[in-house]
């Protein structure tokens, strides 16, 4: 009786017709990556991580007052040789309560559906995100762990009874680098430390109770898995991997291990940026995440090495992964050029080399 309170306004909100400009993607039926659905050719997914702002702001925090930044925003990525854009949806800004999902929210994202369909661009929606600390409701965080997981499927319940229907969802990513809580002591936090002001890692249990972390790991994305399959048995999930996902001996371990919990997921979306003079390595790790499902890498940019040498970690890459996806925050190459600084030209620099790898990806598949 619970879930009517939220069923229907989704329902309202979701509810006009979809616009045609773009084919489903489905799995390749050999599962060696994706494909279109009416045409059966090969899709490669291209694109920008869509996760801010250059002001730092998320989508929620001005996609209502300057939708036009939004629209400008889509058409640039677009004209830089995209066809995926990942979106980063935050709980706070959809979940009004544990039980009911934000209409309001549920209509800015539909008519983002739209836009992506009219610029012929697919989205990778990413959920769950509590990206800013302080939008996150203190009733979220006094949740217990059994709690939260129902909260967060009722998220999902909403989002894909909203999305199920559009041909522009490439994808649900359950969530930006999640991790189970591994340590002797319980976590008194379910975030991860910040990285200038943003919390992109985050826990899933706060103490691990005895149980193998990817069981913990396992059981959390079978319940979410679940809850989108309730509206949408269409559309590809996946959950975006830390590269420190792997198992090994005494290292950073996150408990979603390719190998044990690929099974429950249509796809591996892993996050890999290669260090000065390890691309080797970094071509090592991604390897260990062939666990015989197709390869999105999720996040990547020459965060830690020059261009040159990240242009070539992807161009060896493409034997391994069937997508890639950079980073976009609505500023241009040319106005990163016209501001002037070392920074700004870095970042100019990456804009221009994400747009040749683009189309030498695209034009190779």
């Amino acid at each position: 009786m619970r879930r009517l309170s939220w069923t229907i306004p989704i329902l309202i909100a979701c509810a006009s017709d979809q616009a045609a400009t773009l084919d489903h993607i489905r799995l390749r039926a050999d599962g060696s990556g994706f494909e279109h659905e009416s045409s059966g050719t090969r899709f490669t997914p291209v694109g920008f991580n869509y996760d801010h702002n250059e002001k730092g702001q998320l989508l929620e925090d001005y996609w209502a007052l300057n939708w036009g930044d939004v629209e400008e925003d889509f058409r640039e990525m677009k004209a830089l040789g995209a066809n995926l854009v990942r979106i980063h949806l935050q709980f706070a800004k959809f979940m009004t309560t544990r039980d009911s999902p934000s209409p309001d929210a549920l209509t800015r994202l539909t008519r983002l559906l739209r836009l992506a369909e009219e610029t012929g661009l697919y989205l990778d929606v990413t959920g769950l995100g509590c990206y800013h600390k302080a939008d996150v409701p203190a009733w979220y965080d006094a949740l217990s762990e059994a709690e939260r997981w129902a909260a967060q499927a009722t998220f999902w319940e909403a989002i894909a009874a909203c999305c199920k229907d559009s041909p522009a969802v490439f994808c649900y990513d359950l969530m930006n680098e999640p991790v189970v809580a591994g340590g002797k002591k319980p976590r008194t936090d379910w975030l991860g430390r910040d990285l200038n002001g943003k919390h992109f890692v985050q826990f899933i249990t706060r103490d691990a109770h005895g149980r193998p972390l990817h069981e913990a790991a396992r059981a959390w994305i079978g319940q979410l898995v679940d809850a989108i399959r309730k509206h949408d048995a269409r559309h590809l999930v996946t959950v975006g991997m830390v590269h420190w996902s792997l198992k090994q001996p005494g290292k950073l371990y996150s408990g979603f291990a390719p190998d044990l919990v690929s099974d429950q997921l249509d796809f591996i979306a892993v996050h890999i940026y290669p260090k000065k003079g390890e691309g080797a390595e970094a071509l090592e790790t991604l390897q260990a995440f062939d666990v015989g499902k197709p390869i999105l890498i999720e996040e990547t940019a020459p965060l830690k090495c020059g261009v040159p040498e990240w242009e070539a970690f992807v161009d060896a890459s493409k034997r391994i992964a069937e997508g890639w996806v950079g980073f976009y925050w609505g500023t241009s190459a040319q106005e990163y050029r016209a501001m002037g600084g070392l920074q700004n030209n870095i970042r100019a620099n990456w804009l221009d080399s994400f747009a040749r790898t683009m189309a030498k990806l695209s034009g190779a598949r």
